[in-house]
């Protein structure tokens, strides 16, 4: 009997979800193999030496499988060329032919690579506008036939930005609908008695993309459907914001043990994404901890986002946004736009009395290291109490106090699955304190503090359950680099947005224009736009669906021409490229978005 919000193994301890084996070339990709990294090429799939090239960049980079954009069926036969020169230079590693719209161009690909993907949304477009869904399932079919006889691998990746108009119609734009695009398909599979496939959904919102693989994974156990999981976040930029996204969403789910191959999207040369692919498989896999008590209830909704309701103690909690906490008082290196809400300090207001974390505006409250020293205490006022997972007996003695925010620590090697468990236990206990997750680290660099603490904290976000950040670091690593950090996990959960949000592709064949270099001038003319989301996308033929929820679009629609968007409306098209920046700003005053430095 499945739980009705299954969706993993365990709440407490590391698992991996058995999902079925498929084989992709000589790979074996889910069940107990490995998770396997992957990127994908942003040559002209008809440049067979620029693309072979690429790919043997991304496999000696560490990467199991290399995908290309097939645009056209000139293309889909070039990839017996490609192949053939990797081959050539005893290159082996397993291709993905990446197809949307011609469902004649995906058979013919599938001849030469050893999987191909799909975009369900997509997919027989014109079919499915001219004759329904049933003539689409035929068209399918009759891929199926040709990779089952070329034992080629699917992919059915789905995107959030582009899901059919039937589903839109029926669901909208939504984990749910996602979902269902998704298990349309693989109910078709299994029809056909197909089952190397591989699956996913993907968005640049980690909140949808965490709860449509979740609901997925929940429908395929419902019907014993339990293919491996494709995980990434798309367009999630470049730099620090693209590393702390993409490690947050695919960190939330495989903390959970959800997820088989992943790619992380980066909008910076492809074999760049595997050492960071490989660090957030490294960090988010693996941790079991006995230490954890068990528990089968689930107090949330994990497919639909509602925050923890909590009480208003010291500017957190209630209606306040997750506040951020750093461990030192304010230095002239702290100065800037970007300032903690308040601070952990040593200062003593008596000699029993040592810790304190000073809070806007500026009152010290007393950090008590126990829930039992906050219980004996006489002069409690509006106080921060440190709770632990020995703590967990004690949590009911915190009923009826209002004056308190709890400081979750963690004493295990599972920290995400032990605060989910210390907050599960204080909403079954009925207690609505505000709680600040408390985690230290010992990290040299501030790239691999950045990725171990957005996989350690974003789950918590992401659902939800956390009012507050505190992080600190034992190492080299700047305190102006923890408190960029600190907001921008609050950023990447969509829990506080506190700047401009950019949404940038990786990169692909279909690209029209040089994306590092516009998504930087971009972010330095507009970076100041708090609460607005703009996209850089390189084609218009994935840029107007998988930007979906962004403010402003910046679209490659030809060689050296743009087309601007407002939310999904186009607004200008043809405009030249080395015009289309400041275009873009004239739009953003025209609608009454733009503010001055």
């Amino acid at each position: 009997m499945i739980h009705k919000r299954q969706y993993c193994e365990d709440l407490t301890s590391y698992r991996r979800l058995p999902t079925r084996e498929v084989m992709v070339g000589h790979l074996p990709l889910g069940s107990k193999h490995p998770i396997r990294l992957q990127s994908m090429t942003n040559t002209d799939t008809l440049d067979t030496i620029a693309t072979s090239e690429q790919i043997k960049g991304i496999a000696d980079a560490g990467a199991d499988f290399a995908r290309m954009t097939v645009r056209s069926m000139k293309e889909a036969r070039n990839l017996e060329n490609i192949k053939n020169q990797l081959f050539s230079q005893n290159y082996r590693i397993p291709l993905v032919a990446d197809v949307h719209f011609n469902p004649r161009i995906a058979e013919t690909a599938a001849v030469f690579v050893e999987k191909v993907r799909i975009n369900p949304g997509n997919y027989a477009l014109g079919e499915a506008r001219k004759e329904g869904f049933q003539k689409v399932a035929d068209t399918f079919k009759q891929l199926i036939s040709t990779l089952k006889k070329n034992q080629t691998a699917l992919r059915i990746g789905v995107n959030h930005g582009s899901l059919s108009r039937r589903i839109m119609d029926q669901y909208g734009d939504t984990p749910g609908g996602m979902t269902a695009s998704a298990m349309a398909f693989l109910r078709i599979c299994r029809e056909e008695n197909f089952h190397q496939i591989v699956v996913s959904m993907k968005s640049s919102n980690t909140r949808v993309m965490v709860q449509a693989n979740r609901l997925l994974v929940h429908e395929m156990l419902s019907e014993d459907l339990l293919y491996p999981l494709h995980l990434g976040v798309t367009e999630a930029g470049e730099g620090e914001d693209g590393r702390i996204k993409s490690a947050l969403g695919i960190g939330t789910l495989l903390n959970d043990g959800i997820g088989d191959t992943i790619r992380v999207s980066l909008t910076e040369a492809p074999e760049k994404e595997i050492p960071v692919a490989r660090k957030i498989v490294e960090l988010a896999t693996g941790t079991a901890d006995p230490g954890i008590p068990k528990t089968d209830t689930i107090p949330i909704d994990p497919f639909d986002y509602s925050r923890r309701k909590t009480r208003p103690v010291v500017m957190t909690g209630g209606e306040h946004p997750p506040v951020v906490l750093m461990k030192q008082s304010p230095s002239p290196s702290m100065e800037g736009k970007l300032t903690p809400d308040g601070f952990l300090t040593e200062q003593a207001s008596s000699p029993t009395d040592k810790a304190r974390i000073r809070i806007a505006p500026h009152k010290a409250r007393p950090l008590f290291d126990s829930i039992q020293a906050f219980i004996n205490s006489e002069e409690k006022g509006e106080s921060f109490v440190a709770v632990r997972i020995d703590d967990m007996d004690q949590v009911r003695r915190l009923r009826g106090h209002t004056n308190a925010v709890l400081m979750l620590e963690t004493q295990t090697g599972h920290p995400v699955a032990e605060q989910r468990r210390l907050i599960f236990a204080l909403m079954q206990e009925g207690i609505d304190l505000p709680v600040v997750l408390h985690r230290r680290y010992r990290e040299k660099h501030a790239g691999d503090l950045r990725l171990k603490a957005a996989c350690d904290t974003g789950l918590l976000f992401i659902d939800g359950l956390a009012d507050g950040l505190l992080i600190e670091n034992d190492g080299p690593v700047q305190s102006r680099d923890i408190l960029n950090l600190s907001f921008g996990i609050l950023q990447a959960s969509r829990s506080r947005i506190y700047k401009t949000e950019f949404i940038s592709c990786p990169g692909c064949g279909r690209t029209q224009f040089n994306l590092e270099s516009t998504a930087e001038a971009i972010r330095k003319r507009m970076g100041h736009l708090k609460g607005l989301k703009i996209a850089v996308m390189g084609c218009i033929v994935n840029g107007p669906g998988e930007m979906a929820d962004a403010d402003y679009g910046y679209v490659g629609s030809a060689p050296g021409e743009i087309t601007l968007y407002r939310n999904r409306e186009v607004v200008k098209r043809n405009v030249p490229e080395a015009d289309a920046v400041e275009e873009l700003v004239r739009l953003i005053k025209a609608h009454g978005d733009w503010r001055e430095e």
